[in-house]
């Protein structure tokens, strides 16, 4: 038999789960099997779908503790169970640091750190119940293992998710497993946002060593893994999925020809 994810049976929440990344995770989940429910602060009009089967969509300010207990609640209601958790919702708008308000910094960090922490601390009281217990997978950045210049908040934010998943992999361990998967650039309907035109995306492309962007499947395949039984004993890892990251400034700025020095 092939070695695969089978997801079947499993019920999945994936915050932030109808555009972008998170809706590239949500087919994956689809194709795996899994019942899976998505959320966002507003209807995308349009379900999330992938041959033939469709993900459900719940309203949800992942930032609101009530909204947050409400959401996980009409899941177990509708469903018995929650499985997997990933929380992928998140990011913040280019701003220098010095530039950017108080209030502007405190809602990066509250959406890309505190509302992890909500939905974790919700979603694992109903795990802990189950015989089989649950996963929860944080999607992260590389921007929180480097400096994050126009983003400072942003990577700070992810830096204190990669040690929170972390720590409750330690606190909610055996019942409950926690890990994370650190992103680099991803390839969506909105990356000309952040890298301009399409010489400006394969540009970008070119100085990551697998030479293109993640596309958002890349990222779901690893959560899923994360999320199956493949997995089962993984937990406060940290799975880095940014094609082999990024080529050192130093190696295009030295005056040196490498390989002539390799030869001698």
């Amino acid at each position: 038999m092939a070695l695969q994810v089978d997801l079947s049976g499993t019920v999945v929440l994936i915050t932030g789960g109808v555009r972008g990344v998170g809706a590239g995770i949500t087919r994956v989940f689809l194709q795996a099997g899994a019942t899976v429910v998505t959320c966002a602060r507003r209807d995308p009009g349009a379900p999330v779908e992938f041959e033939g089967r469709t993900a459900e969509f719940l309203p949800c300010d992942v930032r609101d503790s009530a909204a947050v207990t409400e959401l996980i609640d009409t899941i177990v209601a509708r469903h018995g169970r929650l499985d997997t958790l990933i929380n992928n919702a998140g990011g913040a708008p280019y701003a220098l640091a010095a530039d950017a308000s108080p209030r502007f910094h405190s809602k990066i960090v509250e959406l890309n750190l505190l509302a992890p922490l909500l939905l974790s601390q919700a979603a694992n009281a109903v795990m802990q119940q189950q015989a089989e217990g649950g996963s929860i997978v944080m999607i992260s950045s590389v921007s929180g293992g480097r400096p994050s210049p126009g983003t400072a908040a942003y990577g700070a934010a992810k830096a204190g998710l990669d040690n929170l998943a972390g720590t409750l992999a330690v606190e909610w361990s055996p019942r409950v497993r926690v890990n994370t998967v650190a992103v680099g650039p991803v390839r969506t309907e909105s990356s000309e946002l952040h890298y301009g035109d399409e010489a400006g995306i394969a540009a970008v492309g070119a100085t990551i060593p697998l030479g293109r962007m993640a596309e958002p499947v890349d990222v779901g395949q690893a959560a899923a893994f994360l999320a199956s039984p493949l997995a089962a004993y993984i937990s406060g890892a940290t799975l880095l999925v940014h094609g082999g990251g990024e080529r050192p400034a130093f190696l295009d700025a030295a005056n040196v020809d490498h390989n002539a020095a390799a030869a001698n």
